[in-house]
């Protein structure tokens, strides 16, 4: 019975453990208010990532085609959203080289399709909204989340410029503590409350395109597990009914 405990809390230990470490030691991570069943969301979340990401971070796994689960057609998916691809039904890939990734940005820019699930939901709408400028950086950009990041804020037209002091102190018993203090450099062309939203979308569209069957995959999985409630309740009835005799 221990074994079979271990077993079934292994994945939830992993799971707050993970977002425990993203957390300790720097910058908060934020709760992302996503919702995968958004299909309004995830569409725009689409186009902010063609427009704003495809330049330089390819989605290898990830076929065009695929977006007509979120209710787009495939004249839609091709006069709208594909730029660098001339069949739908090829991968979202990207004109620029890992070689010329790597000259321009000291690393190639990694491949998209699965960092909701090896970063999480959470660290990523944080980390898109905690760029902040920096003159000793190559790119003059950097970012709370990820200090020293080699990737320039794509998307600073949207959000504005922001400054950010951080603030080493010391409380009476010799606890370190980190300020952030952001202050807003120039205005971007939205708004706080416009380019948040952007970035759920974003981020809503990198969920549902590490595992774009994920929602129907949990729909089926939750109507199995009712399935198997019901079975077991009549079951249980025709046992006891079976063994009412025996006993």
């Amino acid at each position: 019975m221990k074994k079979l405990l271990v077993v079934l809390c292994a994945p939830l230990a992993l799971a707050f453990g993970s977002s425990a470490i993203a957390s300790e030691g720097g910058y908060r991570i934020e709760r992302a208010p996503i919702d995968p069943t958004d299909l309004v969301s995830v569409q725009a979340g689409a186009r902010t990532f063609v427009n704003y990401c495809l330049n330089c971070h390819g989605a290898a796994y990830m076929r065009y085609n695929r977006l007509t689960d979120l209710g787009l057609s495939e004249a839609q998916i091709r006069d709208n959203l594909m730029f660098a691809s001339d069949k739908v039904g090829e991968t979202m890939k990207v004109a620029m080289s890992a070689k010329d990734g790597k000259e321009w940005f000291g690393v190639p820019p990694p491949d998209l399709t699965v960092v909701a699930r090896s970063r999480g939901a959470d660290w990523l709408y944080t980390y898109l909204r905690s760029f902040h400028r920096d003159p000793k950086a190559a790119t003059g950009w950097n970012n709370a989340v990820f200090p020293s990041v080699s990737m320039p804020h794509a998307m600073w037209t949207l959000q504005g410029e922001k400054g950010l002091e951080i603030i080493e102190t010391k409380d009476g018993e010799g606890h370190a503590h980190t300020e952030y203090r952001w202050s807003t450099l120039s205005e971007g062309r939205q708004s706080t409350v416009q380019y948040d939203a952007t970035v759920r979308d974003l981020v809503n569209y990198l969920v549902y395109m590490g595992e774009p069957s994920g929602t129907k995959r949990k729909l089926i999985g939750a109507a199995v597990l009712f399935a198997l409630v019901v079975v077991f309740v009549f079951a249980h009835a025709m046992k006891r009914e079976f063994w009412r005799d025996v006993h």
